[in-house]
């Protein structure tokens, strides 16, 4: 009589129970629980960063070019202006439309770049902007323009704003002043 092994069931397969263990261990890791706690803690920073934090905003038009391109994504932070206040040359977001109620989303932002602080008197002339009678140097503006403008005095609590293309007409342009309360935030990149 001859002795038998029993090396347990045969697998036709050599090295797929092997390589399966280890599909397992990476998309699941060695304890599930702990990998579903993470991606709880991931979704919901996820959610509260996106919702409440950094507002995504498209660029529709052509009137911040070049630094922003045309149908470009960027994000709005919205607690950039909660220690110090607006500057000079920080590009914004603007609420001008209404409110969605739900979660107090603007319905519709512009984003143009501060370049009158409060109690400043602005006038363009010649294409140069003015700032209480001295001209502002904006090496953001590439293209030459011709705006004339009188003088406009802002108010304390308002900021004036205006696009980097300063080479579209200046009745095709969306500037001017603007209530701090419906700046959004600061654009990041």
């Amino acid at each position: 009589m001859t002795a038998q092994r029993d090396d347990g069931p045969i697998n036709p397969q050599p090295g797929r129970s092997r390589m399966g263990h280890w599909f397992r261990i990476t998309v699941i890791g060695r304890n599930p629980k702990v990998t579903l706690a993470r991606i709880v803690v991931l979704i919901v920073t996820c959610f509260v960063v996106f919702k409440f934090i950094l507002l995504p905003i498209r660029v529709d038009g052509i009137s911040m070019l070049p630094a922003y391109k045309d149908k470009s994504v960027h994000f709005i932070n919205r607690l950039a202006y909660l220690r110090h206040e607006a500057r000079r040359g920080d590009v914004v977001g603007i609420r001008v439309g209404g409110t969605n109620v739900l979660y107090r989303v603007p319905s519709m932002i512009y984003m143009k770049r501060i370049v009158g602080l409060p109690g400043e008197t602005l006038a363009y002339a010649s294409g140069h902007l003015l700032i209480n009678g001295a001209a502002l140097d904006e090496p953001y503006v590439i293209a030459p323009c011709d705006w004339n403008s009188a003088p406009i005095t802002v108010g304390s609590n308002q900021y004036f704003v205006v696009g980097d293309n300063r080479s579209m007409p200046q009745a095709y342009h969306s500037h001017g002043k603007v209530e701090k309360e419906q700046i959004v935030g600061k654009v990041l990149f």
